[in-house]
């Protein structure tokens, strides 16, 4: 058995149009990266990569039903310094298309964070935790 720690590389999301959720992501400011192909497409996150697949692919390669949609009990998250940049990051989703689903504020664990959905209705928290500071390279320290 490896004792090699657990490590998130990749979070894939299945999405309705590979090409259109990848503009989305671009807009986002995201740089599409040399593997992508025109049925996957691949962004570094620095240190993680995002994955775009079609839904219905995913669904298959993972041997399950597509169907399904409403809350699917996960979250993104997209750290900022500050509760001023959490406001700029929302407005930048928004103004690249995507919904706001919950207005920023601040919450009952000290922060301030607000969540928007992309188009395939994936949601995003952003967030600002004083108790977590961020790293120079954007990670955050737990």
């Amino acid at each position: 058995m490896s004792s090699r720690p657990i490590h998130v590389t990749l979070v894939t999301l299945g999405v309705a149009d590979v090409q259109e959720s990848a503009a989305f992501y671009e807009r986002m400011g995201l740089k599409r990266a040399k593997a992508s192909q025109e049925s996957v497409v691949f962004f570094d996150m620095g240190g993680l990569a995002l994955g775009l697949f079609g839904r219905a692919s995913l669904a298959q390669d993972v041997g399950v039903p597509e169907d399904g949609d409403g809350f699917r009990a996960v979250t993104l998250a997209w750290n900022q310094p500050s509760a001023e940049e959490v406001d700029d990051a929302l407005d930048r989703a928004v103004a690249a298309g995507a919904k706001l689903v919950k207005p920023a504020e601040k919450v009952f664990w000290g922060g301030y964070s607000g969540y928007f959905s992309d188009p395939d209705d994936h949601l995003w928290e952003v967030a600002h935790n004083p108790f977590s500071p961020l790293r120079d390279d954007g990670s955050m320290e737990l």
